[in-house]
């Protein structure tokens, strides 16, 4: 298992675990119908970094770091995690989080936030909180899931400076 940071030529090999997940619209409040240019831009181009987890050199998770707000805020980076779903339980997520947290820290982030979690995303929100987010904000029926219908989102939120 290797994490490393993402190569534009890795594209090819993110965009099935991308497409798959915001396709579903469970987690991500990306549009489903998000193209692959779209995709690119979003998960390669517009985050300051972006990683991925490999296995035998196949991609199964991926991750980005950017700053979450300009100026005053800049002090505090937004994560974005993809785990493909037949390497779903297993731990790559934790592993990706930690690593992103450590990425973080050595950009000079003093905090992390997660901006819009799904409050049905249980998996998510249950192994964020182990890892030592809190929840700092809940936004009543923002966001729309595709069986569960209007469900609460959570703002996350960890200090990473000891």
């Amino acid at each position: 298992m290797n994490i490393r940071e993402a190569h534009r030529e890795d594209w090819e090999s993110i965009w099935p675990i991308f497409h798959e997940i915001v396709k579903a619209g469970e987690t991500y409040a990306y549009d489903p119908a998000t193209t692959i240019d779209q995709a690119e831009k979003i998960w390669l181009d517009a985050p300051r970094k972006t990683f991925v987890f490999e296995e035998n050199g196949e991609v199964l998770g991926t991750y980005y770091v950017k700053t979450n707000q300009a100026g005053p805020g800049s002090h505090v980076c937004n994560c974005g995690y993809m785990v493909a779903s037949k390497a779903r339980g297993r731990g790559l997520a934790t592993t990706m989080c930690e690593h992103s947290q450590k990425v973080a820290s050595e950009l000079g982030y003093k905090a992390m936030q997660f901006n819009f979690v799904a409050s049905s995303n249980e998996g998510g929100v249950r192994l964020w909180s182990k890892l030592g987010f809190e929840i700092v904000g809940r936004l009543p029926t923002a966001f729309n899931h595709p069986v569960k219908g209007l469900v609460d989102a959570l703002v996350m939120y960890k200090w990473l400076q000891t």
